[in-house]
């Protein structure tokens, strides 16, 4: 159930605290999480496992409804819901959980277009287990968050909301 002021709402990403935070129209701190970013740094290259910086905007939500730590492949759910267990099955897997906000770039040639799009990159704001580190850069691209705090993320923002990653 996404806020109807949301339109309002911008996500900024701090990639030197590693910190996502929820901004009002006024500017005013509406909810801060922690997170983590590419372990490769900030870059917008295809293939380079890095996250990529500058404007962006949420173009699609996936996940409403769904339990937490649903594992999602392909951006839909697996059946799975993520566990130890389920885990040690699959030790290479790049966790996707509970809720995925999919971004993608507004500047031309930047983070968006052949070569640097966002969008074609698959990057999400997406849970992750409670066993990876937050506050420390370690994805392929994505930013993480705790599978509570992407579920209330997610219930605060819509697609359109404003993405600004630094």
């Amino acid at each position: 159930m996404s806020n109807d002021s949301s339109s309002d709402q911008n996500i900024h990403i701090s990639l030197d605290r590693q910190c996502l935070t929820l901004i009002d129209g006024n500017g005013s701190v509406l909810a801060e999480y922690p997170i983590s970013t590419a372990l490769n740094g900030p870059g917008e290259q295809d293939g380079s496992g890095c996250t990529p910086r500058g404007s962006h905007y949420v173009r699609a939500m996936i996940g409403d409804g769904q339990p937490m730590y649903t594992v999602y492949r392909g951006r839909r759910p697996t059946g799975e819901i993520y566990s130890p267990e389920l885990a040690a099955q699959h030790p290479a897997r790049d966790w996707i959980l509970t809720r995925i906000l999919w971004l993608c770039g507004r500047e031309t040639s930047k983070n968006r277009g052949p070569g640097v799009d966002t969008f074609r990159r698959f990057i999400y704001i997406h849970g992750t287990p409670d066993t990876e580190p937050m506050g420390v850069p370690l994805s392929h691209g994505c930013v993480r968050m705790r599978n509570d705090d992407v579920i209330d993320l997610f219930n605060r923002v819509s697609t359109g909301t404003a993405v600004s990653i630094y």
